[in-house]
């Protein structure tokens, strides 16, 4: 796909328009048919809409032409977006609705009078550039939000090519504030990247043979093909990076839209006059440049020091800038001096101004110099569909949540690289933390951290999933689990930067990353490891609850209880202790759709007594007490509603982790994320009178993950035969399959 053909077919909807405004007849004064937006810029895609107007000047009487002119159109099998407007209509839409001035700002001449699109366009300009000190503010705020609902195309799993920050609609908006005369752009990078961003539609149109901009993930091993590259990780480099060149361009060409909104006077006005803020660095405006005692060749922290002052004055460090320093700044030294450590580290603990300044020195190559590992992972796509961003941004989202963190801890420094480091090692075969931990630990060195910081850091590269891990799919309440984490870590204060890496990980990821329940378990798993590394005591025993059994309880009836939670529920339940208590339990939440996040569950006397965590959603405790009675009478069979079906995708994964618990048995269990799998596993255990003494499900993505810890009814942890026997009992209810 070339701008060629799309010429080509732009030029056969122009015949097709001419022919049908001849054959109705059109005047050839008064009256024209004129194109917009993309047909109007002539960047048809194989299944774009024609976006036609036609116009006639006031006094001019259209009759029913229009209709006559747009049947034949649709007739053509083309589908198209049209309007009949006279003249002055056409000056009052684009005056009330910017949507529309930038559309009518690419008019195009199709057929009629060219005059009257002459002046059509010539009126649309005059307007929109005798207006723009008022409208773009207004346009600005419209193109921000675009983005907060978008999202970033450089970086969303599944991009837009066209309303994404960064897309096509970003390039019509850049082009539309250069015609103000107000400010410029680079035009050859900006018309490159937009031209390549329509090949690229163009590519997907065809594949999918409808008109769509968004790449879904299947669609970028045909897109490979089409642009000619390796693979599909080639593909989608090659588009992120168009992607994110148009929002460094769109981010910077607003940045001076900005200043100049605040100083109407300064057109025309003298070069801004400097503010020293660093050895070699000063402020011109709004822009970080170097001053004229810089020797970019004989200061090797020249470039840190630019970048620094500018993500801490929330500057734009100029490209020409940037570009100078990636080209002449003399090489740093291994080890780096402590002044380009600490350098860097302001860099990244600077919050949201680090974001701007990380992609100029990405755009300019200059990162390059400071991290030659970063190409590992830029433009990394995730493979969990949970994370927000690619890779590298990702880590730059970290930073940036990291850096409201560092008063927790007593070294910043260390949080900090650990956060910009704590994936490097993705994009490989081996598990990402453990491929990262040597890589960490080379550029910690080369960064100049001694030797107790070079394997702090390496540990919390290791173990950063490992609190989010064990929090989610473990008992907290059995000390085996304090102590995997304690053990893991080994000392108070990488503990402490880890509580504080894994919540700057998770809000880097998505809010569900760091849901209210989420958070709560991770950060009581983090006390209790923590106070235990602090006091250096043994582990505590699992201590059990005692609750107050209400009346009906006693009487013989299901006691519910509802707390409400931020983003849940918790659930109570008290009943005479059987077997299969817990299975009836978790058919109630299952039937009525509630997600199970975690379940304990112990005895009291005659008395099974279970805590429910569950997700959001309407939960009455009449409606579910209702229900259990219908299935402790039979009168409801949740084996039959809650069966898996028979074309699963994935086979189950049912294992025993001997190594999670010294008092139970624990069954890990991975399947697909449904309704009913909690069920279906504790009513296969209570068929061997297995008792569950609690369970931890996690949920996020496709995916679930639930972690159960078995006793036998009086007799402890399984013994080895009767693990593998439950483990196959469970896998058989989860496939259909006879225990």
């Amino acid at each position: 796909m070339t701008a060629a053909e799309r010429a080509r077919r732009t030029a056969e909807a122009d015949a097709l328009c001419v022919q049908a405004y001849a054959d109705c007849g059109g005047p050839d004064t008064g009256v024209a048919l004129v194109a917009v937006g993309g047909y109007g810029r002539g960047e048809l895609a194989p299944h774009s809409d024609l976006d036609v107007v036609l116009v006639c000047d006031e006094g001019v009487g259209f009759g029913d032409l229009g209709e006559r002119i747009w049947y034949p159109l649709w007739d053509s099998g083309k589908t198209i977006d049209h309007s009949v407007r006279t003249f002055p209509e056409m000056v009052a839409a684009a005056d009330g609705d910017l949507r529309v001035v930038l559309g009518l700002l690419d008019i195009r001449h199709l057929t009629g009078d060219p005059n009257l699109t002459l002046r059509l366009r010539t009126t649309m300009l005059a307007q929109w550039r005798r207006q723009a000190l008022e409208r773009l503010p207004a346009l600005h705020e419209l193109v921000r939000g675009r983005h907060r609902l978008m999202g970033e195309l450089a970086h969303l799993s599944v991009p837009d090519l066209k309303e994404a920050e960064g897309g096509l609609r970003d390039a019509t908006v850049l082009k539309a504030l250069v015609a103000t005369w107000l400010v410029d752009v680079p035009h050859v990078e900006l018309e490159q990247s937009r031209v390549a961003l329509l090949d690229v539609r163009d590519l997907v149109h065809a594949g999918v043979r409808r008109a769509t901009d968004r790449v879904a993930p299947e669609a970028w091993d045909e897109l490979a093909t089409g642009l000619g590259v390796a693979d599909a990780r080639a593909a989608q480099v090659q588009v992120r990076e168009l992607g994110r060149r148009i929002t460094h361009l769109s981010r910077l060409t607003w940045r001076r839209v900005e200043d100049r909104l605040k100083q109407p006077a300064a057109v025309g006005a003298r070069r801004p006059s400097l503010t020293p803020l660093a050895s070699g660095v000063a402020l011109a405006g709004r822009e970080i440049v170097l001053d004229r005692k810089a020797r970019p060749a004989e200061d090797p922290a020249l470039l840190l020091r630019a970048v620094a002052a500018a993500a801490e004055h929330d500057a734009v460090l100029a490209p020409a800038t940037a570009a100078r320093l990636a080209r002449e700044c003399a090489p740093l030294p291994d080890p780096w001096p402590a002044e380009a450590r600490q350098l860097l580290v302001r860099l990244l603990a600077s919050g949201r101004g680090l974001l701007a300044v990380w992609e100029t020195l990405e755009e300019t190559g200059a990162l390059a110099r400071v991290l030659p590992e970063w190409e590992r992972i830029r433009l990394l796509p995730h493979a969990s569909v949970i994370h927000r961003f690619t890779v590298d941004r990702h880590v730059v989202e970290t930073c940036i949540a990291a850096s409201s963190l560092i008063r927790q801890v007593a070294r910043p420094d260390v949080l900090m690289v650990a956060a910009l480091l704590h994936d490097i090692g993705k994009g490989s075969l081996t598990e990402h933390s453990v491929a990262g931990e040597p890589i960490a630990r080379a550029i910690a060195a080369r960064l100049g951290f001694d030797q107790a910081a070079v394997d702090r850091i390496a540990t919390l590269v290791r173990w950063h999933l490992l609190l989010a891990d064990t929090a989610t799919t473990r008992d907290p309440d059995d000390p085996a689990t304090v102590e995997l984490v304690a053990s893991k870590i080994g000392d108070p204060e990488t503990m402490r930067l880890l509580t504080a890496l894994t919540e700057a990980d998770a809000r880097a990821t998505s809010p569900k990353a760091w849901s209210s329940w989420r958070s709560g378990l991770i950060l009581d798993l983090a006390r209790r490891a923590q106070a235990a590394l602090d006091s250096g005591s043994a582990f505590p025993a699992v201590v059990t609850e005692e609750v107050s059994i209400p009346a009906d309880a006693r009487g013989g009836a299901l006691s519910l209880s509802v707390e409400t939670l931020d983003d849940g529920a918790r659930v109570t339940a008290i009943a005479h202790d059987r077997v299969g208590l817990l299975a009836d339990l978790a058919a109630l939440f299952a039937l009525h759709r509630v997600p199970v996040r975690a379940a304990r569950a112990w005895s009291q006397d005659q008395y099974g007594v279970s805590v429910w965590e569950i997700g959001e959603g309407p939960v009455d405790a009449a409606v579910l007490r209702q229900t259990y009675e219908g299935v402790r009478e039979g009168r409801v069979d949740p084996a039959t509603r809650l069966r898996p079906s028979a074309d699963r995708s994935l086979a189950p994964s049912v294992v025993v982790r001997p190594e999670a618990s010294d008092q139970a048995t624990v069954l890990e269990v991975r399947t697909e994320d449904r309704p009913g799998v909690v069920y279906l596993v504790c009513a296969a255990l209570a068929r061997m009178e297995v008792a569950v003494r609690s369970a931890h499900v996690d949920t996020l993505g496709p995916q679930a993950v639930d972690v159960f810890y078995l006793q036998e009814a009086a007799a402890g942890s399984l013994g080895d035969q009767r693990a593998a026997e439950a483990a196959h009992a469970v896998r058989a209810a989860l496939t259909r399959q006879d225990a």
